[in-house]
C-alpha cells in the first residue's frame, strides 16, 4: 500500500498552494451562497496544499470519518486518499493502487470504520479498513451472465446496508445494480440500460434512504435522465424525483435533507455546475450557485448555474456541522470548496 504519514501543517504542505485557476473564481471569495435555509460562505482556498507533493486530478468524492477527519479519494496515484482536519489541515495521505478511484463510501462496521472504493479502471470494488488495508475485493460480476469482459463493468458507487450487504451501482457500464451479501456473495442484480423507471441512462450514484425508519430504501442516480430514483431493497421501482435542467451525481443523505453535487445544468455546458439540496419531501429548496428553484403547478422550473463558483461538482461531503464540502471532477485539478454553513 506504501502508506505515508506526514505531521499535519507542517513544511510545504501548509503553504497553501493549489488554489483554484479557473478565470475569475477569486471574485467569489466569502460569496454567501444558496437559497432559503440552506445558504452558506464560499471558502475557496480550503485544504490546498502544495500540489507538487500531495497532487490531486479528478476529486471525486468525499466523506467524514468516525473521527471527524475529511477524506477525499483522488484517482491520483501519487496520494490517492488525503486526509484533513475540518480546517483543511493535512493529517496523511495513502494509496498508490487506484488509478480509477472514484467512488468512496463509508460504513462502520463492529465500531470499526471501513471505506468502499469503486475504481473504474480496475473494474472492481475494494473494501479497505480507513487507513488503506485491503480486507474484501469484489472483481467483475461474471456469474451475473450480464457481463461477457471485465471492461464492460465500471462501478461508480457503492452503498451499504444496515446487514453488511453492498449495493454497487455499474454508473459507466451496462447499467445494473449489482446486491451482494457482505462477504461479496451476488445476491440480486436489476436495472439495466434502457428506457423506463426500472433502467437507468447513468446510474453515478446509490444511497440507502433511511428517513423512514420501518422501510428503508435505495435511491439512485439516473444523471443523463435528471431523475433521483427511488428503489425497494430487493430492486423494485416505486417513484422518482424529477430535477429538470440537473445533472445530478451522487445522493448524500444528511438528517431529512439530500444533497447532490451537480456536475452540469441547463443544457449539459462545460463549467455549468453547482449543489442541489431537497428537503424532506425531496423538493430542491436550495441550488448553491444555481438559480434559485422555483415550482409551478408542483412542478420545478428548469435548473441552471447563477454563479460560476463551481466547475464540475462530483461530490458533497455534508459535515457534523453541516458544513458542505464540494469535490470536483475535471477542474483543473483544483482541491476542493469548502462552504460554511450560516
Amino acid at each position: 500500500m506504501n502508506r505515508r504519514s506526514f505531521v499535519k501543517n507542517t513544511g510545504l504542505a501548509s503553504l497553501g498552494f493549489g488554489i483554484s485557476p479557473i478565470a475569475g473564481l477569486h471574485k467569489y471569495r466569502d460569496i454567501i451562497i444558496g437559497h432559503n435555509t440552506h445558504r452558506y460562505k464560499v471558502d475557496l482556498n480550503w485544504g490546498a496544499l502544495n500540489s507538487s507533493f500531495y497532487p490531486v486530478n479528478d476529486c471525486h468524492e468525499m466523506i467524514q470519518d468516525s473521527k471527524g477527519r475529511i477524506l477525499l479519494l483522488t484517482n491520483h496515484t501519487k496520494n490517492n486518499v488525503i486526509v484533513y482536519d475540518k480546517s483543511g489541515g493535512l493529517i496523511e495521505v495513502w494509496g498508490t493502487d487506484y488509478p480509477g478511484a472514484h467512488g468512496l463510501t463509508l460504513n462502520v462496521e463492529g465500531g470499526e470504520d471501513y471505506l468502499y472504493i469503486c475504481d473504474n479502471k480496475r473494474h472492481e470494488v475494494i473494501k479497505t479498513t480507513i487507513d488503506g488495508q485491503v480486507v474484501l475485493v469484489l472483481p467483475y460480476p461474471k456469474e451475473s451472465g450480464k457481463y461477457d469482459a471485465a471492461e464492460a463493468y465500471i462501478p461508480t458507487e457503492t452503498a451499504i446496508a444496515e446487514n453488511g450487504d453492498i449495493y454497487v451501482a455499474d454508473g459507466y457500464g451496462a447499467q445494473y445494480i449489482m446486491h451482494y451479501d457482505s462477504r461479496g456473495k451476488l445476491l440480486n442484480i436489476f436495472g439495466g440500460r434502457g428506457e423506463g423507471e426500472q433502467h437507468f441512462d447513468n446510474a453515478h450514484g446509490i444511497c440507502i434512504d433511511r428517513r423512514n425508519e420501518d422501510n428503508p430504501s435505495l435511491l439512485i442516480t439516473a444523471r443523463q435522465q435528471n431523475k433521483l430514483k427511488r428503489f425497494s431493497m430487493d430492486g423494485q421501482f416505486i417513484d422518482s424525483v424529477d430535477l429538470p435542467g440537473s445533472y445530478i451525481c451522487r445522493p448524500v443523505i444528511h438528517g431529512e435533507h439530500v444533497y447532490l453535487a451537480t456536475i452540469w445544468s441547463g443544457d449539459r455546458s462545460q463549467g455549468s455546475g453547482y449543489v442541489s439540496i431537497l428537503d424532506k419531501d425531496n423538493r430542491l429548496i436550495s441550488a448553491p450557485g444555481g438559480i434559485a428553484p422555483r415550482y409551478v403547478d408542483g412542478q420545478l422550473a428548469s435548473m441552471s448555474q447563477a454563479l460560476q463558483v463551481f466547475y464540475h461538482p462530483h461530490d458533497v461531503c455534508v459535515d457534523d456541522e453541516e458544513n458542505l464540502y464540494v469535490a470536483q471532477w475535471n477542474s483543473g485539478k483544483t482541491y476542493p470548496i469548502k462552504l460554511y454553513r450560516v
